[in-house]
Order: C-alpha cells, then sequence, then structure tokens
C-alpha cells in the first residue's frame, strides 16, 4: 500500500512539473489608429508576416494583439515596423502569455 501511494505521488508530481503549451502573444499600443479602415490595414499587414497565427485589432482600446503560430516566434521588432511603416505610433509594445481569444474575452469583460 505504501508503495502504491508513494508511486501515486511521484506520477502525480511528474504530471504537474510538466509545462502547459505557452501562447506567445505580442500586445501593442497604437495611436493614430481612428476608423475601421485603419484596423483592416494594419491587420492585413501583420497577417501578412510569417509567424502570425491570429490577429486582433482593437480599434477603441488602441490595441493590436498578435499571437504566434505554434512553434514560430514572433518578432516584435518586425510588428512594430509594419505598423510604424503603415503610418502609426506604437507606443507600448510587450510579450504576453495571452492567446489573441484571451485578450478579446478580457475586452468584453469590461464592457
Amino acid at each position: 500500500m505504501n508503495k502504491l501511494l508513494t508511486s501515486l505521488a511521484c506520477v502525480a508530481t511528474m504530471t504537474m512539473a510538466i509545462p502547459s503549451h505557452a501562447v506567445e502573444t505580442a500586445k501593442l499600443t497604437v495611436n493614430g489608429m481612428v476608423c475601421a479602415f485603419c484596423a483592416q490595414g494594419i491587420e492585413k499587414r501583420v497577417s501578412a508576416l510569417p509567424a502570425t497565427q491570429a490577429i486582433h485589432v482593437d480599434l477603441a482600446g488602441k490595441v493590436v494583439a498578435v499571437e504566434a503560430r505554434p512553434g514560430q516566434t514572433l518578432d516584435l521588432a518586425k510588428i512594430t515596423a509594419e505598423i510604424t511603416e503603415a503610418g502609426y505610433a506604437v507606443t507600448k509594445a510587450e510579450m504576453v502569455n495571452q492567446s489573441v481569444e484571451q485578450i478579446r474575452a478580457e475586452k468584453k469583460a469590461k464592457k
């Protein structure tokens, strides 16, 4: 019985030690977006980057969230450059451990 409990405890510990798949998402604050056309232009440019899996542009919140494809890494400098070249000012850029869907849900919850 003691060996069984010890074995179960070891298995449980090993299972908890396995990290869940982290989602890599870039979250940028962007000034200058004033209309749906602005948001669409940013979405089109950033979606064309090879590592982009999903994108969310929050016009009211001035936020652009870009999620990486599994196994790929986002280049924050490239994303910032694409947005800047489109004529917008990136005031903050960071990597977060949230999916684009989680960021969308967070926005909806604040309403």
